[in-house]
């Protein structure tokens, strides 16, 4: 058998992506509660970490549903004004996590940093949800692409809706 037939047997048996980097349903996950502009990350059944967050404004409202991520970005680029990664008028921050709301593919609805921290905690978004850099990098360093990320507005606490949503044991 030939070298290049071995190769591609290799590949098609073994996996595409790197062992370890598929979540598991409901680990990691995130919450984002519109009802008090926080967002709550789960791991390994735990709340790991609250944050404050700013969310859509009135006229463009952060979608709510359960959505994949997608996208994971560093300094990415913002397209609407053309203003690259890294700059310090980019209002994007320096991470972008990028999920799949109204069928965007992570391209327009995303978790990212900001260049405006004294948003934070306020509507004022076109409809992602903003957090400080601090917090975003944070973030982009535990989860993996695929997992599950929930956007609700709700009064009921982070531990209600983990245990809802599977990302709690119930205690």
């Amino acid at each position: 058998m030939g070298k290049g037939i071995l190769v591609v047997i290799l590949l098609i048996v073994s996996p595409i992506w790197p062992l370890g980097e598929n979540p598991l349903p409901g680990d990691p996950y995130i919450i984002v509660n519109k009802h008090v502009n926080e967002l709550a990350f789960y791991h390994s059944g735990e709340i790991e970490q609250v944050f404050p967050v700013a969310l859509g404004k009135e006229t463009d409202e952060t979608p709510e549903g359960e959505f994949n991520l997608l996208i994971k970005a560093k300094n990415p680029y913002y397209r609407k004004k053309d203003i690259p990664g890294g700059d310090e008028d980019n209002p994007l921050g320096t991470r972008w996590l990028g999920f799949d709301a109204q069928e965007t593919n992570g391209r327009i609805y995303g978790i990212h940093g900001t260049n405006n921290p004294e948003s934070i905690g306020k509507r004022v978004t076109a409809g992602c949800v903003r957090m400080e850099n601090k917090d975003i990098e944070f973030l982009f360093e535990q989860v993996p692409v695929g997992m599950k990320i929930l956007v609700i507005d709700d009064e009921r606490s982070f531990e209600e809706l983990g245990i809802e949503n599977g990302a709690l044991e119930y205690k």
